[in-house]
């Protein structure tokens, strides 16, 4: 019996995507609910498993095809998975394996060039399979030293030496650049810098982490002290939680924090919604939720669409400074870089403090230079002082 397979019901706001990668081909058994076709779409892959045991008989859309909802992508024959498995395993070992040259450019030409070579030339030849045709002897007779294989391999002007890949961009990435150009086109975007001694916050986390976490079951990291100043500071300037749609401005009257996760796919950003209500222990929670979900591809269109306001940490990376590009609509984005030891002014004695340069990008159309400060003002103020949060000051 011949079964269909089909696309499935794309969400709402996602009107085709692309068969990323097919895990069998023609002839292939294949089992119940085991993946048959990744399809991606602009920010998750979509598994489409098997409904039934069966032989892969039919692809219908090629890898790097764009399909829609319910459109057929292949056949499946029902309930022929150990016949079709046993021809596959005879066809296979019917098949003589075809000898491989001992060197590249094999047959008369490259024989004799062969007989040209020297025992410790052949040797290199081997190993970085050069094409000896290609190689002039400089030894007696015309022999092909070793000397003259090395020089052969090194030249930097031999195309096995200057390898080019090209490779089509993802449906993820092409819609990273998309937006990140759009951003740029269509917001006067500027960055402002300050920076944060976070000795209070680092003696505060090596103090209770232990207690935290066993109480928890989570590790106290920085972002959730991040994420905690920045919606004290979004709470006591408002426009730089807001968004620009046409001549409106829209001010949100919530906090919806979108946390930046780099993944091998791209990056993607999925939101903390109300994140202003939210405990330590839950953001980090959710965090450490998210990025799991990211990289292994479960996460879910709902958790990254939204958001008021991001927050990407470039210093896990090594990154010391840089001016992060706004994540459309939202208005502004704060950038996070590495812990620094350096010595600073404190009450008139020098002191060597853990600190962290800060940026944030903001949108200068509907956020002046003076919010903006003031914002990071803000923040600045709440990793320095823990305590005010606690006392929402």
């Amino acid at each position: 019996m011949s079964i269909e397979i089909k696309v499935p019901v794309l969400p709402e706001s996602v009107a085709d995507a692309t068969v990323a990668a097919w895990h069998k081909k023609p002839g292939d058994s294949i089992r119940r609910d085991e993946n048959l076709v990744d399809l991606e779409t602009d920010k998750v892959v979509l598994e489409v498993p098997s409904p039934v045991d069966g032989v892969l008989r039919k692809i219908l859309r090629e890898s790097g095809e764009t399909v829609t909802s319910e459109e057929l992508l292949g056949v499946i024959e029902e309930g022929a998975a150990a016949v079709a498995g046993k021809a596959v395993e005879e066809t296979t070992k019917s098949i003589a394996e075809p000898a491989k040259p001992a060197l590249a450019g094999s047959g008369p030409a490259s024989a004799a060039e062969a007989a040209k070579l020297s025992p410790a030339a052949r040797r290199v030849a081997e190993e970085e399979k050069a094409d000896v045709s290609k190689v002039a002897g400089t030894g007696r007779g015309g022999r092909i030293t070793k000397g003259d294989m090395l020089n052969y391999v090194r030249n930097a002007d031999s195309t096995a030496l200057r390898p080019v890949e090209r490779v089509k961009m993802t449906r993820l990435r092409a819609t990273i650049a998309e937006r990140m150009k759009q951003a740029q086109n269509t917001a006067a975007i500027l960055t402002s810098f300050n920076e944060v001694d976070l000795k209070a916050v680092m003696d505060l986390r090596t103090k209770y982490k232990d207690a935290f976490e066993k109480e928890h079951g989570v590790k106290l990291g920085l972002m959730a002290f991040f994420v905690k100043a920045v919606c004290a500071a979004l709470r006591r300037h408002p426009i730089v939680n807001a968004s620009l749609e046409g001549n409106e401005i829209v001010y949100h009257g919530y906090q919806d924090i979108g946390i930046a996760v780099s993944t091998e796919r791209g990056l993607m950003v999925p939101i903390l919604r109300n994140a202003e209500h939210m405990t330590l222990a839950v953001i980090e929670t959710s965090i450490r939720d998210f990025a799991v979900r990211a990289r292994d591809g479960s996460i879910t269109l709902e958790d990254l669409q939204g958001g008021t306001f991001s927050i990407t940490n470039g210093g896990t990376f090594g990154s010391l400074l840089s001016t992060p590009l706004l994540n459309p609509p939202q208005s502004a984005i704060l950038g996070m870089h590495a812990i620094k030891e350096r010595a600073v002014v404190d009450q008139g004695q020098v002191v060597v403090r853990p600190m962290m340069y800060i940026a944030l990008s903001y949108d200068h159309r509907i956020i002046d230079g003076k919010d903006a400060v003031l914002f990071l003002v803000a923040v600045k103020d709440a990793l320095e002082d823990p305590a005010r949060l606690l006392l929402n000051l």
